[in-house]
C-alpha cells in the first residue's frame, strides 16, 4: 500500500519560512519523480516544484522560483519543500505527489495527471 504523508505546515507570518516534508511508504521512492502542488479555497490545484528521481533536476511554477527549495533524501524515502519568504498567496493546501510509472519529464512535471499517488495535505497560512 502505497502511502504519502505530509507535514510541517502551520500558521506563519509574511516573510517566514516553512520546511514541509513528505514521507513515502509502499514505493519504490528512488525510482519516483516527485511533485508538491498547492490548492487554495475556490482555485484549482497548481504546480509548485518538482523532482527528479536522483535529485538532479529541479523544476518550479515561476510563482516559488527564488523562494522555494525541492529537495529529496533518497535514504529515507522523503520529498521537501523549503518555504522561503512567504507571501499570503501562498495560503493553500500544500499536497505532494509520486509518479509511480515515471512518466514524468521536463515538459511534464506540472501536469497533475503524470503523478500517480498524492497525500492528504497540509495547510498553510500565511498572515498579512
Amino acid at each position: 500500500q502505497v502511502q504519502l504523508v505530509e507535514s510541517g505546515g502551520g500558521l506563519v507570518q509574511a516573510g517566514g519560512s516553512l520546511r514541509l516534508s513528505c514521507a513515502t511508504s509502499g514505493l519504490t521512492f528512488s525510482r519516483s519523480a516527485m511533485g508538491w502542488f498547492r490548492q487554495a479555497p475556490g482555485k484549482e490545484r497548481e504546480f509548485v516544484a518538482g523532482i527528479s528521481e536522483s535529485g538532479g533536476r529541479t523544476y518550479y511554477a515561476d510563482s516559488a522560483k527564488g523562494r522555494f527549495t525541492i529537495s529529496r533524501d533518497n535514504a529515507k524515502n522523503t520529498v521537501y519543500l523549503q518555504m522561503n519568504s512567504l507571501k499570503p498567496e501562498d495560503t493553500a493546501v500544500y499536497y505532494c505527489a509520486a509518479d509511480f510509472l515515471q512518466r514524468a519529464n521536463s515538459g511534464t512535471y506540472s501536469n497533475p495527471s503524470v503523478y500517480d499517488f498524492w497525500g492528504q495535505g497540509t495547510q498553510v497560512t500565511v498572515s498579512s
